[in-house]
């Protein structure tokens, strides 16, 4: 495995809030602090000399294409198929580690762009200001990112922006008629609720979370089946909380779970 700190310094000093990563993780703490200096970002990887890198979506956004899974969706026919793909104006573009692609574009100072899991089926949109991506030449798994290009990042319309933002109406959604349940909703009820419908707004996203999180573990739901479910809800917020906000979420109720039943970790 390579040092990759010149990389890490060339990126930094390009305007890039850089990150070291090992295995798709952040080594350090970084959420709404300023982006780490070359001569930082050398004394990281002075102490973390095999670090990957990862850059934050900060003043850029990624389309991230998947490629198609066993149980999953194709990004690539779903990117084929999109009625406006002549928004997708070349730019700075790379091969994930496991065969997807992402598009990288400067955010536009006239309109936020919303991250967006699950934008079209196989694609997410990567934008909140404590997300980041993995980027060439980093590994994972034994893959590597790869640039597909050289071209400058640029600055995509409002109008792909709008398309982003845009609320998709769901094929599967169901219309009720005139089936009414007048029952009150129980605790168990809001929690598969909260699968589908998301966390709710920004100023208690993390509250919900922990809510949700804690009334699985004590329907003594399994800890992986709950991270999963989370991570769906989460994903299903309009406004989801960034990565290291949710682990740290989620590891604090698992905690409060393990004091609960008298353990210890």
């Amino acid at each position: 495995m390579k040092n990759l700190v010149n990389y890490a310094v060339a990126y930094a000093e390009k305007g890039l809030s850089v990150l070291p990563m090992f295995d798709k993780r952040p080594l350090v703490k970084f959420a709404d602090k300023p982006a780490f200096t070359p001569e930082e970002i050398k004394k990281l990887w002075n102490k973390f000399p095999y670090a990957q890198i990862a850059i934050r979506t900060t003043n850029f956004f990624v389309i991230d294409i998947d490629k198609a899974k066993a149980h999953g969706h194709d990004g690539f026919k779903s990117i084929k198929e999109f009625e406006h793909k002549d928004l997708l104006v070349p730019t700075l573009e790379q091969e994930t580690a496991s065969g997807g692609r992402q598009l990288i574009y400067f955010k536009r100072p006239d309109v936020e762009v919303s991250q967006h899991i699950g934008w079209l089926p196989g694609v997410d949109i990567k934008a909140h200001i404590n997300n980041y991506v993995l980027i060439a030449p980093s590994e994972n798994k034994g893959h590597q990112y790869k640039w597909l290009n050289h071209n400058p990042i640029v600055t995509p319309s409002r109008e792909l922006i709008e398309l982003i933002n845009k609320k998709p109406v769901e094929k599967d959604d169901y219309d009720p008629g005139n089936y009414k349940f007048n029952d009150d909703k129980t605790a168990t009820s809001e929690l598969f609720e909260s699968i589908v419908n998301g966390l709710g707004e920004t100023g208690g996203r993390n509250n919900a979370l922990a809510s949700f999180v804690g009334g699985l573990l004590f329907r003594n739901v399994d800890v992986k089946a709950t991270y999963k479910l989370a991570k769906t809800a989460n994903n299903n917020t309009p406004k989801s909380l960034p990565p290291n906000e949710f682990e740290r979420t989620f590891e604090s109720m698992v905690k409060k779970e393990i004091r609960r039943r008298g353990g210890t970790k």
